[in-house]
């Protein structure tokens, strides 16, 4: 669901999908989780999903850097290293892609989660330094092919490009 255009959603009132989880990371209970995918960036690196799930216990593995804000229910999330923090409606975390968590769901929990996929170091790199250029030239939220053509006689004048 890429799209350029802006999105807007009731996150409360969207209709999700089931989405099991996965059934080796269940403690105990039968949670029931579901989704809905709103919206992927267009390099495909970031998305929005509403998910919810109903009362249980279990882990959790991130794969993605994941931002999460509670819209309804509770949940006790405790991580890797034992520490313990209640979410509920309004509550905001962060769980940084390789980690791990204990989802403790006592009433169901509905939560909008934005996650992202981080880039190779290299690439990251990369990416901040082209940034950067199109803000040295005042291109930043422009057409970004344009930085190569004015650039041109920049680079033609002192001898770079031949």
């Amino acid at each position: 669901m890429v799209s350029t255009s802006i999105m807007t959603a009731a996150a409360a009132a969207v209709d999700l999908q089931p989405s099991p989880i996965t059934p080796n990371w269940i403690l105990s209970g039968t949670p029931e989780a579901r989704n809905k995918l709103l919206a992927t960036s267009e390099d495909r690196t970031a998305s929005i999903m509403v998910w919810e799930c109903t009362p249980g216990l279990f882990e959790w593995h991130y794969s993605e850097d994941e931002t999460v804000v509670v819209i309804s229910g509770e949940v006790f999330i405790t991580n890797e290293e034992g520490g313990d923090c209640r979410l509920g409606p309004g509550d905001v975390a962060f769980f940084p892609a390789g980690c791990s968590s204990t989802w403790r769901v006592t009433n169901t929990v509905r939560k909008v989660a934005f996650l992202r996929n981080a880039l190779p170091l290299p690439l990251s790199l990369s990416l901040r330094a082209w940034n950067k250029l199109l803000l040295i030239f005042g291109l930043r939220g422009r057409a970004p092919l344009m930085l190569p053509l004015l650039l041109y006689p920049v680079g033609f004048l002192i001898g770079g490009f031949q």
